[in-house]
């Protein structure tokens, strides 16, 4: 993204124009584009997940008494809704499950290398290992996707339908920017690491 030559960083009187309070300004200033680059996105999983969560109490057909979410056991396929992709870019997606008494929503998260492939595996692992806390969030994801959740209807019938998708939506709009602000972190303590390394050549 290019952006025009009057939009500079200039620091304060007496302040020193470090590399990393200039790399910390143009990182803020592409995600205020990118934030409005995603509304769209964001709102096109907003009005899908609303009509998918549709759900309502209903028995399994197979085994009496029991009540599980379709579209995890997969037990009568007449049960089940197309499933639907939003896709903003090759590594950018949403699947978005339905069934008659449950959906299942799967994120791809945007990774461009392999420090932050690294930062969204250990980011979503520590997640999914505190599911009980998120009462949404799957231990396992969908293969091919990095986290998953899943309602049902008897979280819509204690939780308010539109909360729910709030919840889906802020954690999709946050994601990019807590793993660009742990990959900041990891860049300016590896600088810090290295300038003190070379320090002893001196």
């Amino acid at each position: 993204m290019a952006f025009k030559n009057k939009i500079l960083y200039r620091p304060r009187a007496g302040q020193s124009k470090s590399k990393d309070s200039t790399l910390i300004f143009w990182v803020l200033i592409a995600s205020i584009f990118d934030r409005q680059a995603l509304k769209p996105y964001l709102n096109a999983v907003r009005h899908t997940l609303n009509a998918a969560l549709c759900v309502q109490n209903f028995s399994s057909q197979v085994v009496e008494r029991h009540n599980k979410p379709e579209i995890e056991v997969r037990t009568s396929k007449e049960l089940l809704l197309n499933p639907v992709i939003i896709s903003r870019n090759e590594k950018e997606r949403v699947l978005i499950e339905g069934s008659i008494n449950s959906v299942r929503v799967s994120i791809a998260i945007k990774q461009s290398d392999e420090i932050e492939k690294l930062l969204c595996r250990k980011f979503t692992r520590f997640m999914m290992t505190r599911a009980e806390d998120f009462v949404i969030l799957r231990r396992k994801p969908v293969p091919g996707y990095d986290i998953s959740f899943l309602i049902t209807n008897f979280h819509t019938e204690q939780m308010s339908k539109a909360k729910l998708v709030d919840f889906v939506i802020t954690f999709m709009d946050e994601i990019d920017k807590e793993i660009s602000e742990m990959r900041l972190a990891v860049n300016s303590r590896a600088r810090q690491c290295a300038e003190e390394f070379l320090k002893a050549f001196d």
